[in-house]
Order: C-alpha cells, then structure tokens, then sequence
C-alpha cells in the first residue's frame, strides 16, 4: 500500500495536458475553408504528412490575442513539420481578422468558417449545443486529432505561453510513426 500512496500523489500532479481531451481519438473531419483575406481555400487533406495545430479562435477575445506568440514559437522550433490553421466564424469578417493579422503580424492562414466546421469539431448537437472558443485540436500526419484543449482554468498555459503545447508537438513528432492503414477505434 505505501508504493500505491506515493503513486497515486504522482498521478495526481500530472498536468492535464497529458491526458487526451473528449473530443480526440478520432478522425479529423477534412474541410476546405476560404483564408479570410486571400481567399485562397486550404484543404485539410493537403496537410497529410504533417502534425497539425488547428485553432478555433474570435479576433476579439482575450486569450485568442495572446495565442500568435504561441504560433510564432512553434514555427521557430518546429518549422515547416508543424502546420497551423486558424478558423473564425461570424461575426469574425474580412475587417475583423484583417485589424488581427496587422496588430499580432500573424503569419499563418486564417481561414473563414460559417460554423458548420467548428460543430462538426465540437460536436454539437441539440443536446450539447455549446462551441467553446479558443478550442485547439492537434491533429497528427495520418489525419487523426490527438488532443483537443478548449480554453479553460486548466489548459491556459498552453494558450498564454505555450510550453506545454510545445512538448505535446514534440512527443507527436518524436513518437513512432503509425502506418496509415489500421488506426484506433473513434470514441463515440
């Protein structure tokens, strides 16, 4: 019993970020969404091969205008290997997310959704209609999300600074690669 004590206090401080969030442990829905400013349409297929960081974000709110420093650090230590995208809905517009793109310099497309992406994602339905924004999904080079984080008192590390979204990408890019046939049951 004394090992299991010591065990259990260890499990406790794991940080939750090491846990698969509810939404993952299946295939990532593929779109093809318009870049709100070019628009230039990026389709999901396109970045097989790659991990993906995709991001459900409001121009306008406070977390979402701390998270392109967090995007800037992972195209600095993960480069082309590492793919993110962003989507924003209405009443995100061209203005909008243009002011966005201009204030925080961001770099990486920005693509417009009318919000049949983002409940597909969150899997909203009648009985569960709530999309929780900033939500990130990672997505790993065969397609399939791997850990999904909306925003919360628990995962705002990884909206602020980062560092454990840094170390999730790593352990995705470092971890053996799956062959793309078989992959795990969809959680239901």
């Amino acid at each position: 019993m004394r090992f299991f004590l010591p065990l259990f206090a260890a499990l406790a401080l794991v940080p939750p970020v090491l846990s698969a969030g509810q939404l993952s442990g299946r295939r990532a829905p593929g779109f093809a969404l318009p870049e709100v400013v070019t628009f230039n349409y990026h389709d999901l297929y396109d970045y097989r091969g790659k991990v993906v960081v995709l991001e459900f974000m409001r121009s306008d709110c406070p977390a979402c205008n701390t998270f392109p420093k967090v995007v800037e650090k992972i195209r600095n230590q993960f480069g082309p290997k590492v793919a993110v995208l962003t989507i924003v809905m209405p009443p995100d517009n061209a203005n909008t997310v243009g002011a966005f793109i201009a204030t925080h310099r961001f770099k990486n497309p920005i693509l417009f959704d009318m919000g049949q992406v983002a409940a597909v994602y969150m899997k909203v339905t009648p009985k569960n209609p709530t999309v929780s924004l900033p939500h990130i999904f990672l997505i790993d080079a065969n397609g399939w999300i791997k850990n999904d984080f909306p925003h919360t008192a628990g995962t705002e590390a990884i909206f602020d600074g980062g560092e454990p979204l840094l170390k999730e990408l790593e352990a995705m890019l470092t971890a053996a690669p799956k062959p793309a046939g078989k992959q795990p049951a969809a959680k239901k």
